[in-house]
């Protein structure tokens, strides 16, 4: 096991995420049917989206819950989707990484996924 330290922790941990997230039953079309993702683009942002979470560098600008209230027109984002994409996150960073960081990111993830779900479960009514 190793600690959550460097960019390119959080892009070992992003990359694995989201090869199980991709290939999800529950969740993985969002990415390859509903948004048809560029993934080249995409991991980028994904990147600097966890690296300024978790390691505080200033790299990621945007706003993920605007994008997440698109998504959500094109196809409802249900509660069972937030509880697999923070089931898959939590098990990847557990398959993988220990310590404070690590903890750190389960944290992050799953108050993100309590905000997004309630306030696109607003939306959704």
């Amino acid at each position: 096991m190793r600690t959550l330290e460097t960019r390119e922790d959080i892009q070992f941990l992003v990359d694995k995420f989201y090869k199980q997230a991709t290939a999800d039953e529950a969740i993985g079309h969002f990415f390859t049917e509903v948004v048809q993702l560029d993934m080249e683009k995409h991991m980028p942002v994904m990147y600097d989206f966890w690296e300024t979470t978790l390691l505080g560098n200033m790299v990621y600008k945007g706003n993920p819950m605007l994008k997440h209230f698109d998504l959500n027109k094109k196809s409802a984002i249900q509660p069972t989707h937030f509880a697999q994409w923070l089931s898959l996150w939590v098990s990847t960073v557990k398959q993988y990484f220990e310590g404070e960081k690590a903890e750190e990111a389960i944290k992050r993830a799953s108050q993100i996924a309590g905000l997004m779900e309630f306030k696109i479960g607003q939306v959704n009514g």
